[in-house]
């Protein structure tokens, strides 16, 4: 006779509070955009090793409220919005079939470095197509991924074919696969979150160019700031759930700014001046293509309705510029001077403002 386990009453893995994540703002921040405003394309997040980068989006994917999804739908689909629904979901609908409707956690999806394409964007099993004159579809990590977020650590060794196919279906909200004639598309809307170490090597400039956003990440110098995140991570290593409910309330404060954000988002406005004076930036810095443009338009109108207001200001044009162009900028192996200080000085010059002692 076996015996039986009993699974333990809270079998959810504990994942380190955002709110507790000390420094990095800029990553931080950049993540907090994008959730309000998926359309601004993800964040490419470089830096040293070990400075908290998984564990900063594991958080926030944690901290985001739940979803409502249409029961067991491989695809998170939106029992409200038809382009984030299934097609079976979207047939169901037009034939008035009620819907049974859940609510969970915003999904994270890992992509292992060795993924295949088959993995990614899933499978058609042909035999099965032609032999019952059905669809059989086997979802992928894009199906998984779709109203979520979907997380490719080392992105800068991953096979440039696949980085395409991600950054395409990020773009576009769909994933289509087709083999032998059969075409099948899902829904695959989600926040594209790729980090890696600049030692290991660069993107290529027009896969970097898709990335809505780029942040850089340095360890942390200050003794007493390193000693802050040392004491907070063994606290949470001691005792997880007492140092979780410590900062429940913060984390529920954002959550609802957060939410109060997305709902105010299509309110927001940007005065004419102030994109023409983007676009004169973009310009002076001879920035290829527009999506330098329309992400720091993007980025700004976010932030705005994240602070609760509801037209855009020059200071948060200033916030979120350099995080949108850095990374367009034509790289020059003879230059020493960090792109981040030449987007912010071409800011300034635009602007007409004075050079800012921060940074």
């Amino acid at each position: 006779m076996t015996a039986t386990l009993q699974a333990p009453p809270k079998t959810r893995r504990v994942i380190f509070p955002f709110t507790a994540i000390v420094g990095q703002e800029e990553m931080k921040l950049a993540l907090i955009l994008n959730v309000i405003d998926p359309k601004i394309g993800g964040v490419m997040i470089m830096g040293d090793r070990g400075t908290g980068k998984s564990t900063t989006i594991r958080a926030l994917a944690d901290l985001l409220p739940e979803i409502e999804v249409v029961a067991d739908d491989p695809f998170n689909s939106d029992p409200y919005d038809p382009d984030l629904m299934s097609d079976r979901v979207r047939e169901q609908l037009e034939k008035q079939i009620p819907l049974q409707i859940v609510k969970k956690k915003v999904p994270m999806v890992d992509l292992p470095l060795g993924a295949t394409e088959d993995r990614v964007c899933g499978t058609i099993d042909i035999e099965k197509a032609l032999s019952e004159g059905v669809k059989a579809f086997e979802p992928g990590l894009l199906a998984k991924a779709n109203r979520g977020i979907l997380y490719v650590d080392e992105v800068n060794l991953l096979d440039d074919h696949l980085v395409d196919v991600l950054l395409d279906s990020a773009a576009s909200g769909w994933n289509t696969v087709e083999r032998e004639g059969i075409s099948i598309r899902h829904p695959a809307r989600f926040v594209l979150v790729g980090s890696g170490n600049p030692e290991e090597g660069e993107l290529r400039p027009q896969l970097l160019d898709r990335f809505g956003m780029h942040a850089e990440i340095h360890t942390v110098k200050e003794p007493a700031l390193r000693v802050q995140i040392v004491e907070q991570r063994s606290e949470f290593d001691s005792n997880p759930q007492k140092f979780c409910e410590k900062y429940q309330p913060e984390q529920e404060a954002l959550q609802e700014k957060i939410i109060n954000a997305q709902k105010l988002l299509p309110q927001v406005e940007i005065d004419y001046d102030l994109r023409i004076k983007i676009s004169e930036v973009c310009s002076a810095l001879d920035v290829d293509g527009l999506r330098g443009d329309i992400v720091t338009n993007r980025a700004a109108k976010a932030l705005a309705a994240f602070e609760g207001r509801t037209t855009v200001t020059v200071d948060d044009i200033r916030r979120v510029i350099t995080l949108a162009l850095r990374h367009r900028l034509r790289k020059d192996p003879l230059e020493s001077i960090e792109s981040g200080y030449k987007v912010e000085k071409a800011f300034n010059r635009v602007f007409g403002l004075e050079v800012s002692e921060e940074n």
